[in-house]
């Protein structure tokens, strides 16, 4: 794995690349309508017409089908819309209170390396949460961003209680990425029983607001702006 300094620098684009576009979409987004977006602006980023860009949005409740989702998974078909992604991965839930973030970013002009980039997006939503003292972690075996629970007893085998509080599910195409991240802020977190999330068993969900902190969603993008300057270099509103 590598340590946190090596992500940081291994990510940051050639010299002279234009700043990224940050652009923060207000009120609720049709996930039909982000993919068609997202499709388009990759294309237009392997060409060479448009920036790179992060895209925070918030979607009214759904569920998404990773490339890797069992059937099995989907415990109650009927609560929310289900959309088959493209993105890897497996079940997940976006809704109010969540901040999606889709990341269109070049690896050509950065570092072609999968497992390298999801490092980083994983090494990203951790300095977010540091930003409001919230010590993430990232697992070998469970893909996401993980908080211990201290506060509940622990597991069977004797590890400590853990939940999940970000997600993280992408795309290559011709080494531009799309689909991205996802940060539990204030989410109704009863929404996520309808589904296996990531297919994980055993562990629960929890976001910044349920773990006692008020942090607001636009605390959260200011977060995530900062942190993401740190790992993948400049970007602009």
């Amino acid at each position: 794995m590598l340590e946190r300094n090596q992500i940081t620098h291994s990510f940051l684009p050639r010299a002279g690349s234009e700043p990224v576009e940050w652009r923060v979409e207000s009120g609720l987004l049709s996930y039909d309508d982000a993919v068609i977006a997202m499709e388009e602006r990759a294309a237009a980023i392997r060409d060479g017409t448009a920036r790179e860009l992060v895209w925070l949005v918030e979607h009214p409740p759904l569920y998404t089908a990773g490339t890797s989702a069992k059937s099995q998974d989907l415990i109650d078909a009927n609560r929310f819309p289900v959309f088959a992604s493209g993105r890897g991965g497996e079940y997940t839930y976006h809704g109010p209170g969540q901040r999606v973030a889709y990341v269109m970013l070049d690896l050509k002009r950065r570092r072609e390396d999968v497992r390298a980039f999801v490092a980083a997006l994983e090494a990203w939503l951790i300095e977010t949460l540091a930003a409001f003292n919230v010590t993430g972690e990232r697992r070998e075996d469970r893909v996401g961003v993980w908080v211990v629970r201290p506060d509940r007893p622990p597991l069977p085998d004797g590890a400590p209680a853990e939940d999940k509080i970000a997600a993280i599910g992408i795309r290559l195409r011709r080494w531009v990425s799309f689909h991205g991240v996802a940060l539990n802020v204030e989410p109704e977190l009863s929404h996520f029983t309808g589904i296996v999330p990531c297919g994980v068993t055993g562990y629960g969900v929890t976001s910044l607001v349920d773990l006692g902190l008020p942090v607001t969603m636009p605390d959260a993008d200011e977060a995530l702006k900062t942190a993401f300057e740190r790992v993948f270099g400049p970007a602009s509103r």
